[in-house]
């Protein structure tokens, strides 16, 4: 018996590179080239039209599938004024924004912030934040790092049949690495 355990432990020592090896080359099938993404266009799934925190159209422009998770790229059209999302926590994404068009207002933690066309906001993985859109339109860039599930969140709120209800809506967030932690934020 004790041979067929020292055996047994030799064979899962040896192998144990071969795996690491094996997981390590599938995490890291990136793509070896560049791609371009045309104006306008969403890459693999197009235009994401939202429901429930808002009725916003997302294109995917880096997907998390591209980068082996580590980051994602989106271009978001925002279509409802006076709306934007609940105070809510990534739990493991740090997320930047940067505005392309119009005027939105911004909670990070404790801070209020105004932007507008050029201004970038931080929101460091772990503190509550919230955004909403101030002006009739906008777009912003929104660059989150790893990318996490936040691209399976808009996938899950676009496919939706119905308005979603709030709890729906904090179960989504939920299933996404995301928390909600209060209301959405008004505009002041």
């Amino acid at each position: 018996m004790k041979r067929a355990t020292f055996l047994a432990s030799v064979i899962s020592l040896a192998l144990t590179p071969h795996f690491a090896l094996s997981e390590m080359l599938k995490k890291n099938k990136r793509m070896n080239k560049g791609f371009k993404i045309t104006a306008g266009e969403g890459r693999i799934h197009g235009h994401i039209q939202l429901k429930g925190v808002n009725s916003n159209m997302l294109d995917v422009k880096i997907s998390g599938l591209d980068t082996d998770g580590e980051l994602a790229i989106f271009e978001q059209t925002s279509l409802s004024q006076g709306r934007g999302t609940p105070l809510h926590i990534h739990h493991t994404q740090d997320e930047i924004f940067y505005v392309l068009e119009g005027a939105y207002y911004f909670q990070v933690g404790d801070e209020k912030y105004n932007l507008t066309i050029g201004d970038s906001i931080f929101l460091p993985r772990e503190v509550p934040h919230a955004w909403t859109q101030v002006s009739e339109k906008g777009k912003m860039t929104v660059v989150v790092q790893p990318a996490g599930k936040l691209e399976r969140f808009f996938l899950t709120m676009s496919a939706l049949d119905h308005e979603p209800t709030p709890i729906e809506i904090e179960k989504i967030f939920a299933d996404n690495e995301m928390q909600i932690v209060g209301p959405p934020l008004t505009i002041d």
